[in-house]
């Protein structure tokens, strides 16, 4: 007999609670099962799959190869209940349906907050999760179908056959200042003056770093040595408006501190083209929410950012 008719919800839960406990006994606590009966089930799930899932040990269990492949299926499985449960919710009480998104620092501040809202004037019933985090973790929460869509910098590596993406804008790079700032103040800066000053940039795992030190070494410059290194825009955004630091951010990032008056833009604009890509999953495509989500992604796109006149550095 296919060993997956026997297979059930909470079976899944069990295979999943034992790879991340990795002790029988913590698992058995944790699902309100007796130990004996959960090392009984193990034992005959691995007879009937012919295969070792876990390998014993003295300090509890070690996932194998193949434990580690069915706990990923167990946990996609897990994620498209919960979407299926929260998306019948929706609909039950007269939503229409929920997205969740996940943004990068570079578009959490702008884009993707703007698009939320454009969705939610147009289907004020929708539901809408909104994830901020490094666009590598973003892209690895899509693969497992954690968020439907993710927006932020393009990378070679960001690739699956289950995920579409399309380039929404581009964008360059700004160095930003406090409004008092004392160099706010200068009718003329220069390289001497920015480099005299303690900045703020991203840390090694955000794309706009690697931009920001080639935009930097064309320009026969690299980043100041007493640097701060942050990989949230917030945090950033905090340090500069509270200190004599200069923060390098993009171009839509800035718009609202701006606005705000908590951030101004300094003359001085590095050549830092730099594309914003959004990414789905596929198989997202048909839920009202999701697809309105990405139509309002594209038509904030459009939309040209505000920007000053900075010469080029």
């Amino acid at each position: 007999m296919d060993w997956t008719n026997r297979l059930r919800l909470r079976h899944l839960q069990i295979l999943v609670s034992l790879a991340e406990t990795q002790n029988i006994s913590h698992s058995a606590e944790r699902l309100h099962m007796t130990q004996p009966a959960l090392s009984k089930w193990l034992k005959e799930l691995e007879a009937d799959i012919g295969l070792t899932l876990f390998e014993r040990h003295a300090r509890g269990l070690r996932p194998t190869a193949h434990g580690r492949i069915l706990r990923e299926f167990a946990v996609h499985i897990g994620n498209e209940l919960d979407r299926a449960r929260e998306e019948m919710s929706a609909l039950r009480s007269g939503g229409s349906g929920r997205a969740v998104i996940g943004a990068s620092g570079a578009t959490i501040a702008g884009v993707v907050p703007q698009a939320v809202l454009s969705l939610l004037s147009r289907m004020p019933n929708a539901s809408v999760e909104l994830v901020e985090a490094p666009m590598d973790r973003l892209f690895q929460q899509l693969t497992q179908r954690e968020i439907d869509i993710a927006v932020g910098r393009p990378a070679a590596k960001y690739h699956d056959p289950g995920i579409a993406s399309e380039v929404l804008y581009e964008e360059r790079l700004h160095f930003a200042v406090r409004p008092d700032h004392p160099l706010a103040q200068r009718k003329s800066l220069q390289w001497s003056h920015l480099l005299a000053q303690r900045w703020v940039v991203w840390t090694r795992d955000i794309p706009a770093r690697d931009l920001l030190e080639s935009a930097l070494s064309a320009a026969g410059r690299t980043i100041p040595g007493a640097s701060v290194q942050s990989n949230s825009l917030l945090a950033t955004i905090a340090l500069v408006a509270e200190s004599d630091m200069v923060a390098v951010v993009s171009e839509r990032a800035i718009e609202l501190p701006e606005r705000w008056k908590m951030l101004k833009r300094l003359p001085l604009l590095l050549e830092t083209p730099s594309a914003m890509t959004m990414y789905w999953r596929k198989d997202a495509l048909g839920f009202a929410a999701v697809d309105g989500l990405l139509d309002a992604l594209r038509e904030v796109a459009r939309q040209p950012a505000r920007t000053v006149r900075p010469r080029k550095a």
